[in-house]
């Protein structure tokens, strides 16, 4: 009766696990969007960003660095493709602005927007019966303070709402609105002489989408939103005025249960969610798949990432992204590129997919837009 509704479903709670169910025991959660590498900076370095250098959009991966801005304004324009090879008009789109208050304090704000393009309806004998448009969104805020001259702490709150439902098909999908918060953290060290070149060390983490569960329908099921929890660390290699490297590393894991309620009742697979509170819920997820401590490192991903700058003014980047094959087969390379001039910078991704299961991103180029303008602290 509805082309394609199926699929759009399958990928709205899979996303963030593509092809999990060549997997043994992936992680679903809903709203799987807002974990979605939103920049082309980010993305041509492994989607690596907690630890980097501040820029126009790291309200996604860590709030904090807001802190350590070098302008007094940022504002970042951001467009991903989703879904390429199967359609057009599935993308992820959005802003974020940043404003410093002053040398220890800044505030930011940002809206990512996730359509999922148009879902044509028929009746039983193929009819048309129009089309329907569905999408998911969210809304943050953050302020981020310098604890000291080289540490800072940021807290964001987000609003988010995802609209699922099929209002002309009599569809039992509710939409979700919902609220989260993130929290983090974020060093960076004064520029160090080490002989032949100077450097700086940064590090950073970011406990995000901190919410309660949440029901698409009117039957009690409640899902899980995508807490996750994100560390890295980075290095500058400066080796002269013009030139600099900067090389960064980077983990990642969600803060939900690992499916391990054996859905048969026999301790073996297939297996469910255990129905905890969501703060359960994240103290619970390092200890919880059902094989032991070897399964839970599994449930890490990693990436690192390079990147090569002269003059501040051109840049080129490489990275690569791992999750374990039991837990999604995510892996592949990226390289980008980045140009700024005077207040503006351009930045594009690419991705290489690297698993036998294929990547959302394959074959898709990544644009986002930057301004920094105001006066230097």
């Amino acid at each position: 009766m509805r082309n394609y509704i199926i699929v759009f479903l399958i990928v709205l709670f899979a996303i963030v696990k593509i092809s999990a169910q060549e997997a043994p025991n992936p992680i679903t959660t809903a709203t799987p969007f807002l974990l979605i590498a939103p920049d082309a900076r980010a993305g041509g370095m492994g989607d690596v960003g907690v630890a980097t250098a501040p820029d126009a959009n790291s309200q996604h991966w860590n709030a904090s660095k807001f802190a350590f801005m070098e302008s007094q304004y940022s504002l970042g324009i951001m467009y991903t493709p989703w879904l390429r090879e199967l359609t057009n008009d599935v993308f992820l789109g959005g802003f974020s602005f940043a404003n410093k208050i002053d040398d220890r304090s800044a505030w930011a704000m940002s809206l990512k927007y996730f359509n999922l393009g148009e879902i044509e309806l028929t009746d039983l004998s193929g009819l048309p019966e129009g089309t329907e448009k569905l999408n998911e969104f969210s809304v943050d805020g953050s302020y981020s303070l310098k604890l000291s001259e080289t540490y800072a702490m940021g807290v964001t709150l987000r609003y988010i709402r995802s609209d699922l439902g099929i209002e002309s098909a009599n569809s039992t999908i509710n939409a979700v609105n919902t609220f989260a918060v993130d929290i983090s953290g974020f060093y960076q060290s004064d520029e160090i002489n080490y002989g032949n070149f100077n450097g700086v060390w940064r590090g950073g983490f970011n406990i995000s989408n901190i919410g309660p569960k949440v029901s698409y329908s009117d039957d009690g099921n409640e899902n899980y939103i995508p807490s996750n929890f994100k560390i890295g660390s980075g290095f500058d290699f400066i080796l002269d005025r013009y030139n600099k490297v900067s090389l960064n590393v980077e983990f990642n894991k969600l803060l939900v249960p690992t499916p391990s309620v054996s859905i048969n009742n026999d301790d073996q697979p297939p297996y469910k969610q255990e129905d905890v509170s969501f703060v359960n819920g994240i103290f619970s997820s390092f200890n919880d798949a059902p094989n032991g401590f070897s399964e839970e490192l599994k449930e890490f991903t990693w990436g690192i990432g390079a990147e090569y700058m002269y003059d501040n003014s051109f840049g080129i980047r490489a990275g690569y992204f791992n999750e374990s094959d039991l837990k999604g087969a995510r892996k592949y390379f990226t390289l980008g590129t980045g140009f700024k001039f005077k207040s503006t910078r351009i930045d594009m991704s690419y991705l290489f997919n690297a698993s036998d299961i294929n990547n959302p991103l394959e074959n898709t180029l990544r644009f986002s837009l930057s301004f920094d303008f105001g006066d230097m602290f």
